[in-house]
């Protein structure tokens, strides 16, 4: 989505230029592999390092707009959301130490944006979902405005309708409902780019796919979405269903979504999926492209071929098919890994694009024709298991041998990543290193969806879940300052939380969210029963779509159980509730809540966030606050003393 231009398609005239272009550009690409024009002699390497930017409270700072305008160097991009970045790194040739340069220019990049970002207050950080996001951070006004991003979520609406549900069970359940895409904007990726030889694609394609599932399943970084633990790697879920624009009636149809593994082994040319992919999918964008691509072919231009990577741009394979122009003018195809997540570290992003690369190379070298020897189903199911699993997971592989994860990394893959890499010049030292990373990763299962699995059970006895996520945030962004790969993360704890005062903790850090609520037509014998049930003193009265339409409390029940007798009239919720009930944002500190409800002489404050109900704070919060502070306290009397 790097085109700047790009348009919603909004009627047929614009349908139809934009797919005659489209066909333009299959024909010259057609047209360049016949004639074999293509970049051959050196192969590169490159990746796209996306991050968020997290503010004092690690919460998600929508400032990207503000620090692009800072920054100088233009490698740094948006995304969908403002509080989300992209770095696009150099292309480097396969060879020597390009593994350990790309790491330093990472690096480099990094250093240079928090010079930048510090005076805001903000850090960044590598993670494949953000610890603590919250829904209400997907709203449109987070989305970063730009045409380009208005156009897709306007087109996905447009062929799916307002209302996304997304629905994954892991551990916990998740179940919601948004009204946008912008829920697509939780993943970040570090997505590696391989140059294949037009001769050499069917085949390198065919590896990437069998590869995505022990790939992915060593390095898994995204167990949680919205404080729920669910997916190894939620991403891949995630981002399946954020972009599907199938409706729900068809999808008893054998109608691909958006985001896709694919169905069948690619079997003649880069070719076959570019025309299934126009087959398959409506297009949803265009732009006004005044390039005709045969005729520039024609005339020994390279093309650009906006048309086709604009409506590739909306395909998202996770092994997905490129073309680009190379800086000596010579066209080149690349596969786009999208599987590996963002983070833990930077050195655990290259250890992962070093494994990836050294397989494909091993593979290429050791099978003439990988389908030969896997089913496309045990690799396509493979790929959903290392999702749901992680290391903790047994394959299908070659000629139906079932093997645990861990055991195929350790005996077979390792020494095939290091062959692919050694065959292709890479330095001994960068071969040691990073596939060393991923050889102690699997040895000890301590990748970073098992970080973050184990500190959050953790710590989940200790506080409530908001902190949970935050401490867990909090220490990711310290750990990857370190620049040691996760396996040798300590665990998470609360103290890097605490400084003893009231005024920089939030609401939602200690709020309660699993509220038990009524609706407003409820009668009032349920809503006593539900008090006495529950042990509360008040319940929230929300509508259909969340929104608080008031309080009831049992003091009002009282208030209704005295009047009873007097009256034969039949009471609902609505007639009894307090219909403006004081409320509290979740980003305003806990002193303020606590000001606020010595001053109003109330111990509930419903938690709102434009209009909608997302918790509650009661005195009963306060108690574990003061444990926090308490416990806080004594942690640095113990060091103090020692």
């Amino acid at each position: 989505m790097g085109d700047q231009s790009v348009r919603l398609v909004t009627n047929h005239k614009q349908l139809n230029a934009f797919t005659k272009q489209l066909l333009n550009d299959m024909h010259a690409l057609e047209l360049m592999l016949e004639e074999d024009w293509f970049e051959q002699d050196i192969i590169h390497i490159g990746a796209e390092q996306e991050m968020c930017l997290v503010d004092s409270h690690f919460k998600p700072a929508p400032r990207a707009m503000e620090i692009l305008d800072e920054l100088t160097d233009d490698s740094f991009v948006t995304e969908l959301a403002m509080f989300n970045l992209e770095a696009n790194l150099s292309p480097k040739p396969l060879q020597g130490d390009c593994f350990s340069a790309m790491e330093n220019e990472i690096n480099e990049k990094l250093a240079y944006l928090d010079t930048v970002i510090g005076k805001y207050e903000i850090n960044h950080l590598l993670t494949g979902i953000l610890p603590t996001i919250r829904k209400f951070d997907l709203g449109l006004e987070n989305m970063t405005p730009l045409q380009r991003y208005d156009a897709l979520v306007k087109a996905i609406n447009k062929l799916r309708g307002k209302v996304h549900e997304l629905r994954i069970h892991g551990l916990d359940e998740l179940n919601i409902k948004h009204d946008s895409a912008m829920l697509e904007s939780c993943n970040t990726s570090f997505q590696v780019h391989l140059q294949i030889k037009p001769s050499e694609f069917v085949k390198l394609y065919n590896i990437a796919q069998v590869l995505a599932a022990p790939v992915m399943a060593v390095a898994v970084n995204s167990p949680l979405l919205f404080g729920k633990r669910l997916w190894a790697e939620t991403r891949v879920a995630l981002f399946q269903q954020s972009i599907d624009t199938r409706i729900t009636s068809e999808h008893i149809r054998d109608r691909s979504a958006r985001v896709t593994f694919g169905d069948q082994w690619l079997t003649n040319s880069i070719l076959d999926m570019y025309r299934e992919d126009i087959a398959r999918f409506r297009v949803m964008l265009h732009c006004n492209c005044d390039e005709n691509s045969l005729e520039s072919v024609q005339k020994g231009i390279t093309p650009k071929l906006r048309s086709l990577m604009i409506h590739n741009s909306t395909i998202y394979r996770w092994n997905r098919p490129c073309y680009g122009i190379s800086p000596s003018g010579k066209p080149h195809l690349r596969i786009e890994n999208r599987v590996l997540p963002s983070g833990p570290s930077v050195v655990d992003e290259i250890a992962n694009s070093a494994f990836w690369i050294g397989l494909m190379k091993g593979m290429d070298d050791q099978f003439e024709d990988i389908t030969r020897y896997i089913d496309f189903d045990h690799a396509k199911d493979n790929f959903i298991s290392a999702a749901r699993d992680g290391l903790s997971t047994d394959f299908t592989w070659m000629e139906g041998e079932k093997i645990s994860v861990t055991r195929l990394i350790q005996e077979q893959l390792i020494p095939l990543a290091a062959h692919g890499l050694e065959i292709n010049n890479i330095n001994k030292a960068d071969i040691d290193k990073y596939l060393g990373i991923i050889e102690e990763r699997t040895a000890t299962r301590k990748t970073g969806t098992q970080w973050l699995i184990s500190s959050h059970s953790k710590l989940i006895k200790e506080t409530t879940r908001e902190e949970v996520t935050i401490a867990l945030t909090a220490h990711m962004v310290a750990n990857q300052k370190t620049g040691k790969p996760v396996h040798e993360w300590a665990l998470a704890d609360l103290e890097i939380l605490r400084d003893g005062h009231l005024h920089t903790m939030l609401v939602e850090e200690f709020m309660t969210t699993d509220v038990i609520t009524v609706s407003q037509d409820d009668i009032p014998e349920l809503v006593a029963d539900m008090i006495v049930w529950r042990k509360l003193k008040y319940i929230p009265v929300e509508d259909a779509k969340g929104m608080l339409m008031g309080v009831i409390s049992y003091r009002h029940l009282l208030e209704y159980q005295s009047k009873k007798i007097k009256s034969t009239k039949e009471k609902r919720v609505k007639d009894l509730m307090e219909t403006n009930p004081l409320t509290i944002s979740p980003d305003e500190s806990v002193s303020t809540a606590l000001n606020l409800m010595k001053k109003h002489k109330t111990d509930c404050l419903p938690v709102v966030k434009k209009g909608r109900l997302i918790g509650i704070i009661t005195e009963g919060n306060f108690i574990n606050i003061t444990a926090s502070l308490l416990k806080a306290l004594s942690i640095k009397e113990n060091r103090t003393e020692a």
